[in-house]
């Protein structure tokens, strides 16, 4: 798997020092010492507050140092990735941010990290000051294990702690909270890949079929293999697991958290999909969905549940400064507002019949039907192969309004085509076609014929469209098509329209439209617009023909 890095020995202090060029206005800092020493910590702090202090292996970006700020972490210590800091990298956390209202160490359950900062704690004791650790092991993969690892739910640890510090609590208050908090978590991810470390070698154990529950954020296997399926399944599999940790009479806080790789378009349907669950009937509070504590690139997400007092809801609702972190919000339903009704009441266009008109207007429409696995594999040899199933969709959604158009006026026929395409065409396809017929439509309102009409509907849309004769689009067939219309009839734009398609498989080069991005790879390729229109105009031509 490829990345991004120079050397696999610098990665670590290269983002970190990434990091503070980004940060701005100098609100943090690092301490001396690369690269065995990896600490940042607010450059503003003054020690006469309790400092709170974590951190882990890198790769779990943002965290640690990412909620480095007010409200938040007082300092972060990174290890290289996914391996603990240095017992010497936590006490010179300790010590530069340490004064006499002590210190708080919150540190994820995995024995590299309560070692490291457990022998930091006590050497930090020895040496005058007051600190206490606060172990957070959340994750109810495996349930009945006697060390559950600590993930993403930390992170609500490090928000209640930075927010009591802030406030001037006193060492023993925080970390009483913090250790009550931390036994009101619960966590579990899914995955559907493992994760790849820079500069090591990857080999993916997920089939092309299966994911897994429960994994660790290092990339440690799940605790079960898991079928891929709707994410509603997925998520109502998590949601019953959690629940079974949960008071069904509480309110909770809810960290949606994405492990490193998952789109935000998918993320948010894993939200929508949560607060569908039953689990949502407990849940006051949401926090993301977003990136908080990630295993580098791993396609998965996870869920992490605090149960809420009025002291923890204060302090997840507290704004902070680290931009990291996203802000805790309510959950509310979505809100629908409706539709504006035309301006005017020539815009509502009344239901008629013309039975000339229908038959046009079906023969097209099931033409283009028809051609939807023609045209997508045209398009997948100059695009991303959806141009058939795009114009299907326009066809269907005219059929399926037929009885609601007003077929015995042709201008406001093409009006209503227009505003459908537009509401039900995706791509840039149904919105240069919706300008083809409101344009026509306008000009038919006018005065103009049916032939100049649809070449005023032409002009308009070459102009928002931008493509010409020579550029490899519908236009190489529709122009020459509407031309001939205008001026020898039905049967010669047909053929025109034709030889204008056939002509695009000439071209080795698009200019415009989606295919321009391809290169030089078109040659013996007609163009599946233009196909689509000289199909359009032979079925026309034909149906004219026959009557």
């Amino acid at each position: 798997m490829k990345h991004f890095f120079n050397r696999r020995e610098t990665i670590v202090t290269e983002a970190l020092d990434g990091l503070l060029r980004t940060i701005g206005a100098g609100d943090l800092a690092r301490l001396d010492g690369y690269p065995e020493i990896k600490v940042i910590l607010r450059a503003d702090w003054d020690k006469t507050r309790v400092s709170v202090v974590s951190g882990g292996g890198a790769g779990h970006e943002p965290s640690h140092a990412g909620f480095v700020g007010k409200g938040m972490l007082t300092a972060a210590v990174s290890g290289e990735i996914f391996a603990s800091p240095s017992v010497e990298a936590v006490l010179a956390a300790i010590r530069a941010v340490t004064g006499p209202a002590g210190c708080l160490l919150i540190v994820k359950n995995y024995t590299g990290d309560r070692l490291n900062f457990g022998l930091a704690a006590e050497k930090a004791r020895a040496e005058g000051f007051r600190v206490e650790m606060v172990i957070v092991a959340d994750d109810i993969a495996l349930p009945d294990i006697n060390q559950p690892r600590g993930v993403a739910g930390t992170l609500f640890v490090h928000k209640i702690s930075g927010h009591l510090s802030e406030a001037g609590h006193d060492l023993a208050d925080i970390a009483a909270a913090a250790r009550a908090a931390a036994t009101d978590i619960v966590s579990l991810g899914m995955s559907l890949s493992s994760c790849s470390i820079p500069g090591q070698p990857h080999e993916d154990r997920f089939g092309a079929d299966d994911g897994e529950l429960g994994l660790g954020i290092h990339g440690e296997p799940g605790v079960e293999r898991i079928a891929v399926q709707g994410v509603d399944r997925l998520v109502a599999i998590m949601a019953e697991r959690l629940a079974a940790g949960l008071d069904p009479n509480a309110g909770y806080a809810l960290l949606i958290n994405n492990l490193g790789s998952v789109p935000p378009l998918e993320m948010s349907l894993v939200a929508n999909a949560v607060l569908a669950s039953p689990l949502a009937r407990t849940v006051k509070l949401t926090i993301g969905p977003g990136p908080l504590m990630t295993a580098l690139n791993m396609n998965g997400f996870s869920l992490s549940l605090i149960r809420l007092d009025a002291a923890r809801e204060a302090a997840l609702r507290a704004p902070v400064g680290p931009h990291a972190w996203m802000q805790a919000k309510p959950v509310v339903a979505p809100s629908v507002m409706p539709l504006a009704k035309p301006a005017t009441q020539s815009a509502a266009r009344k239901p008629s019949q013309d039975a000339r008109s229908r038959r046009l207007v079906v023969t097209v429409c099931e033409r283009l039907i028809s051609l939807e696995a023609t045209l997508n594999g045209l398009d997948a040899k100059a695009g991303d192969g959806d141009t058939g199933s795009t114009v299907a969709t326009g066809a269907r959604s005219v059929l399926d309004r037929l009885d609601t158009l007003p077929l015995a006026d042709p201008a406001a026929t093409l009006g209503a085509v227009g505003d459908i395409l537009s509401a039900s065409m995706g791509g840039s396809s149904g919105v240069l076609l919706s300008i083809f017929f409101t344009a026509a439509a306008q000009a038919l309102d006018g005065g103009a014929s049916m032939a100049r009409g649809l070449l005023a509907g032409l002009e308009r849309m070459t102009f928002y469209g931008g493509a010409r004769i020579g550029d490899r689009t519908m236009v190489d067939a529709l122009e020459p098509a509407l031309k001939a219309l205008h001026a020898k009839g039905l049967e010669e734009a047909a053929t025109a329209a034709r030889r204008g398609a056939e002509a695009t498989a000439a071209m080795d080069k698009a200019k415009a439209g989606r295919s321009a991005y391809v290169g030089s790879k078109l040659h013996g390729v007609v163009d599946p617009g233009a196909h689509a229109v000289a199909e359009v105009f032979a079925a026309v031509a034909a149906l004219h023909a026959a009557a």
